[in-house]
């Protein structure tokens, strides 16, 4: 290195020495910021999901202040020996806003989202800013986005509680409104069938309720911060219910397996009773239930009516018993209160409860479970079988 160079070294060295050693006299000269302050002045979204190198502000840009009340924050470039940073802002008049004032973990110095595995959300500890991570389970509870209301002339369309648009009933039919689970023709039959003036037929589902008290969010939301399959899984379930949106480190550990057998009553058609068993399984299998929640089956799922001058109208959807019990006896085993639906009978679904929507289990876990079910065989001797698989934190 030539003599001109080392020169030159020297001054720079002794030059950011002068410069710390200025920073630290007129430290106490600098803006007054607390993270109450920083949140009204860039209307910082508290409780909003937040994911790595996402800024808190919403800018890729970063947040600059005034040089002349700010000098302790040339610590940013300091920090990173950024010469040309500096010069910058020792010719702008500007420094970029040095977070680390105000904000503890999961926030760097420029207002950056890190070291934040999964959806975090951004939140106050004592008095600083921080995001924080996902607990090990997130979940929250399926709410109306976008709905349709029934008026005595037709429908009313809200989104995010704001009715946007009245439908009359002549063109309820021919509505664009569909999923796996619903179309017009089942939008026009919940209209003439089902619904009274003010029920409500959801079309999109956002969340609310979180677990770890974020805030709530829109059905536009729900796939960008916790993915498509929260979509789908959320759209099989009655609106309303508990949701598993994430999950963190976890081990399965699978219950033992209950069944019984369909068995024959003939008076009641075996092949409808069949038909109900099945679809019994179908709307309980995959159903997981958050910690100290309570869930029910699948929507959008029928039973077949048999005749039954015992039962309230002349008819029920027997078949249906068979694999309650089974159920019954899986989520007992674990030490759950008998389902909300269920006695415990032989005849196992009380009268006036759909075997559904209407039977609830509640998770008395500090921990997610998962209800499985399956048929074996066909006719009066398929076997029904149900346990429970229970998701313990490592």
């Amino acid at each position: 290195m030539s003599y001109g160079w080392r020169k030159i070294s020297i001054v720079i060295f002794i030059a950011l020495i002068a410069l710390c050693i200025f920073i630290a006299v007129f430290n106490s000269a600098s803006g007054s910021y607390t993270a109450d302050s920083v949140t009204k002045d860039y209307n910082l979204p508290i409780g909003q999901s937040m994911f790595e190198n996402q800024s808190i502000v919403g800018t890729t840009d970063p947040v600059e202040v005034p040089l002349v009340n700010n000098f302790a924050f040339l610590s940013h470039q300091l920090q990173a020996f950024d010469l040309h940073g500096i010069l910058m802002a020792l010719s702008t008049g500007v420094v970029p806003f040095d977070f680390g004032t105000v904000a503890g973990e999961g926030i760097d110095s420029y207002g950056n989202v890190v070291n934040v595995k999964g959806p975090g959300f951004l939140t106050y500890a004592g008095d600083k800013l921080i995001v924080k991570q996902p607990d090990n389970y997130v979940w929250a509870y399926s709410a109306p986005s976008k709905w349709l209301q029934k008026t005595a002339s037709g429908v009313d369309l809200y989104e995010d509680g704001k009715k946007t648009k009245s439908i009359p009933a002549s063109e309820i039919k021919n509505l664009d409104y569909k999923n796996e689970y619903y179309n017009a023709s089942t939008i026009a039959d919940w209209y003439n069938y089902d619904a009274q003036d003010g029920s409500q037929f959801t079309l999109e589902k956002g969340m609310v309720g979180f677990s770890d008290g974020r805030n709530n969010i829109s059905s536009s939301d729900v796939p960008k911060i916790f993915g498509q399959d929260v979509v789908d899984y959320a759209n099989e379930y009655p609106t309303g219910s508990p949701i598993l949106l994430y999950t963190g480190n976890y081990t399965e550990q699978v219950g033992e397996a209950y069944g019984t057998d369909l068995g024959s009553h003939p008076e009641y058609g075996d092949e409808i009773r069949e038909v109900n068993a099945r679809q019994f399984v179908d709307a309980w299998n995959g159903t997981v239930i958050p910690p100290q929640t309570s869930a029910s089956g699948k929507d959008y799922v029928y039973f077949e009516s048999a005749s039954d001058s015992q039962a309230p109208g002349g008819s029920a959807a027997h078949g249906v018993c068979p694999s309650a019990r089974a159920l019954r006896a899986a989520v007992t085993s674990e030490g759950f209160d008998l389902p909300v639906g269920m006695c415990w009978d032989e005849d196992a679904v009380l009268f006036g409860y759909n075997p559904a929507q209407d039977i609830t289990v509640y998770n008395n876990y500090s921990y997610p479970v998962k209800i499985n079910m399956w048929t074996e065989g066909e006719g009066t001797g398929m076997g029904i079988y149900s346990q429970i698989v229970r998701y313990v934190p490592d």
